[in-house]
């Protein structure tokens, strides 16, 4: 019997959606109800746990599960000794703290012997120990936000996304804590048969993840400027050159990473490139 890789996800919650999303992605598939908290893959040897997402790194690291999908700032809470294998890029925000707007806020030695609200008490604390400020943390689970108005606190420190929750809540923010992704984690030393299939997924979404950054890009080129415009577009190895029917124009084909894709537009219709089409990768591998 074929060994399965146990991973385990957000059930629901910000990264619920796009970490299935990911894994749907990278070509697996499963059939999910709306009451499934357990399931398998039938086109890969991949077992789907859907759990409370500050319950995962315990599951990973007692060995229920094999390796999970969640947000780094729980990683870094819990503390487990987990391997953070891949960054995923979706799912960002910061763990900041946080005022009511009144407040003449003039930097974090503010916060000596005030107490602050949080659910992340081992990131905070260390935070402010490095930083040398004493300060109360008071624990809560949940509804952060509210602990100013209501007295519990004259600050807090919480998950910030967009801020609107810190602006409906009378609050702004004024330091940043940490920044923190969808992180893929494994228990360390996988061995054996799910070692391989790891090794199997982590090809593919790495693959997808490349697929994301970058696009393919074709042009036509005159043949008097293709050394100035293959400087400007080195691809994976060199850039691929077909001629055109038309005399003294070739083809041009490369890809370009979306961080760099305006500046190369720009730089390349200046070398004289004509017909520029852009197109998605699907995968990319290399």
């Amino acid at each position: 019997m074929q060994a399965k890789l146990k991973i385990a996800i957000q059930k629901s919650g910000r990264l619920s959606e796009k970490s299935l999303a990911l894994l749907q992605e990278c070509g697996i598939s499963f059939n999910l109800g709306s009451n499934t908290l357990r399931t398998e893959s039938h086109n890969f040897p991949l077992e789907l746990l859907l759990l409370r997402d500050d319950d995962i790194p315990a599951y990973v690291s007692d060995g229920v599960a094999d390796i999970g999908i969640l947000g780094e700032n729980v990683v870094l809470e819990k503390g487990y000794p987990l391997e953070i294998v891949e960054k995923l890029g979706f799912g960002k925000c910061r763990l900041s703290l946080a005022v009511p707007r009144a407040t003449h806020y003039q930097g974090l030695s503010d916060f000596a012997g005030k107490r602050i609200a949080t659910s992340y008490p081992k990131i905070l604390g260390t935070y402010l120990r490095v930083a040398g400020v004493e300060a109360e943390i008071h624990v809560i689970s949940g509804s952060v936000e509210i602990a100013p108005s209501i007295g519990l606190a004259e600050g807090i420190c919480d998950i910030v996304s967009s801020g609107s929750t810190l602006l409906s809540n009378g609050l702004k923010e004024v330091e940043e804590v940490l920044t923190s992704e969808a992180v893929l984690v494994a228990k360390p030393h996988l061995e054996g048969e799910k070692r391989d299939i790891f090794d199997k997924l982590l090809f593919r979404l790495r693959a997808v993840r490349r697929s994301q950054h970058n696009k393919y890009i074709l042009l036509n080129a005159p043949q008097d400027k293709l050394d100035q415009i293959i400087a400007i577009l080195p691809g994976l190895k060199s850039p691929t050159v077909l001629p055109l029917a038309e005399e003294g124009w070739v083809s041009v084909h490369s890809v370009i990473h979306e961080d760099d894709f305006w500046e190369k537009i720009d730089a390349l219709q200046q070398a004289g490139a004509e017909g520029i089409l852009v197109v998605p990768i699907e995968k990319m591998l290399i």
